[in-house]
């Protein structure tokens, strides 16, 4: 008989986006979270300024969203909902939709990557329900991050999630200019004035593709994966505008924008830009279970109900698609965002979020400070001859040591913070990757 692997070794598990090799060498491991902190197997608390990956936005170990879960695995563990349903699968959707006007359906699915492949999926065949077959191209943006489901790879437009899947990514693919100038737009505070005509970009895919093959844009309102890419003002409008001239649907991936981020419901909300589909998952349920859904405008669901009533309109869907559990979870989660004022307070909290961040301007090797809503990238200039993303690692951890968990994409250092935060927890974070900075060479 083999072997049994011990409970803490650390080799069998094949860490996502993670160097495995580096990270088992000396280990960072959280055991505990609760509010604004984790706490490690020994005990020692770690301020999250990262609200777990973009989505823990109610703060963690909520006692509302415990029990609700607790109360719904004991009543009704699991559903399907393929030609069955069960009740708050459909009370969390008309939640949901009441929240933007406008947007009249929700699909279900368990992570961004799926909501980014059901929303390009949505896109196509509705194309071809309203007789627009032809329209099969889908556009994504350079340095956009979509997930990581062949589809979301696709439109994605970050190199090193893409190079060596290309065989096998989506033909029918093309790619708009990124908003990002690092000598017009650095140390921007929120949106930066110069660029909204990159967003006609576009126009030239259409010159060269025509209209009448493209299904679907896609973009991130606020690029979040890529180090925090705000969008220059006016630029989303403009590109609502071009791809309403074409007839091309145009999708929004809210999985890090959405349930309050930028101080508003939804991107769309905040920026006053109605996308025709709209992606979301980790805020929707705190993070406390996976789930997302993908919001459709008015009409969207109509143009597929046209053909006999006992077919299946669209042949796309998950086992765990409104998972009970999840549902559960969050509906307990909008409780938490309606009763505390969250969202309200996210946007109170900006303006002083945004001040504290770019106090770090002037810092050394510091050469971009980017921000909208609780969110922040603090992009430091790549170490000569060094591998990339070598002091954007080096930030990761050292913070971590000092009690303060930040997140980093190459060089840039991310943060983004439950929106129960406090203006003095907000000071020990900028305080703790000030000091970071100075030590790193």
């Amino acid at each position: 008989m083999t072997a049994q692997a011990l409970p803490n070794d650390l080799e069998p598990f094949w860490m996502p986006f993670t160097a495995n090799r580096h990270f088992k060498k000396a280990p960072r491991l959280l055991a505990e979270a609760k509010d604004m902190h984790y706490s490690t197997p020994e005990g020692r608390k770690i301020l999250d300024a990262t609200a777990g990956l973009w989505c823990v936005n109610a703060g963690h170990g909520r006692e509302k969203i415990v029990k609700a879960v607790q109360a719904q695995v004991a009543k009704l563990d699991f559903a399907p909902s393929f030609n069955v349903g069960h009740p708050i699968a459909f009370e969390l959707a008309a939640r949901l939709t009441s929240m933007v006007p406008g947007y009249s359906q929700v699909f279900y699915t368990n992570s961004g990557s799926e909501s980014v492949d059901t929303a390009l999926k949505i896109a196509l065949a509705y194309q071809r329900a309203i007789g627009q077959g032809t329209r099969t191209r889908l556009i994504g943006r350079e340095r956009g991050y979509h997930g990581v489901g062949f589809g979301g790879m696709s439109v994605g437009g970050m190199v090193a999630n893409r190079k060596i899947w290309g065989p096998s990514m989506l033909n029918g693919v093309d790619h708009i200019r990124h908003t990002h100038d690092p000598e017009k737009n650095a140390f921007s505070k929120g949106q930066p004035e110069w660029g909204a005509h990159l967003a006609d970009d576009l126009e030239r895919l259409v010159a060269l593709h025509d209209a009448s093959t493209i299904a679907a844009v896609i973009v991130e309102p606020v690029a979040g994966s890529t180090g925090v890419l705000v969008p220059p003002k006016g630029y989303l409008q403009r590109l609502r505008q071009i791809c309403d001239k074409h007839g091309i649907l145009l999708i929004f991936d809210e999985v890090i924008t959405g349930f309050g981020r930028l101080g508003a419901s939804f991107a769309t909300e905040y920026f006053g830009v109605k996308p025709d589909l709209f992606t979301t998952a980790k805020g929707i349920s705190n993070a406390t279970i996976p789930m997302g859904a993908v919001f459709c405008r008015k009409g969207i669901y109509d143009a597929f109900m046209n053909g006999p009533e006992g077919m299946i309109e669209v042949f796309h869907g998950y086992t765990y698609s409104a998972h009970p559990v999840a549902c559960a979870a969050a509906l307990a989660t909008l409780d938490i965002y309606r009763e505390e004022g969250l969202f309200e307070r996210a946007a109170e909290l900006s303006p002083y979020w945004q001040e504290a961040v770019h106090s770090m301007k002037g810092l050394p090797n510091v050469i971009d400070i980017r921000n909208l809503g609780l969110t922040a990238g603090i992009e430091l200039s790549p170490r000569p001859n060094a591998p990339p993303t070598s002091r954007g690692m080096d930030a990761h951890l050292k913070a971590f040591e000092k009690g303060v968990m930040v997140r980093f994409s190459g060089e840039t250092i991310c943060m983004s913070p439950p929106l129960i935060i406090s203006k003095g927890q907000i000071d020990q974070i900028v305080d703790t990757v000030t000091d970071v900075i100075k030590t790193i060479h």
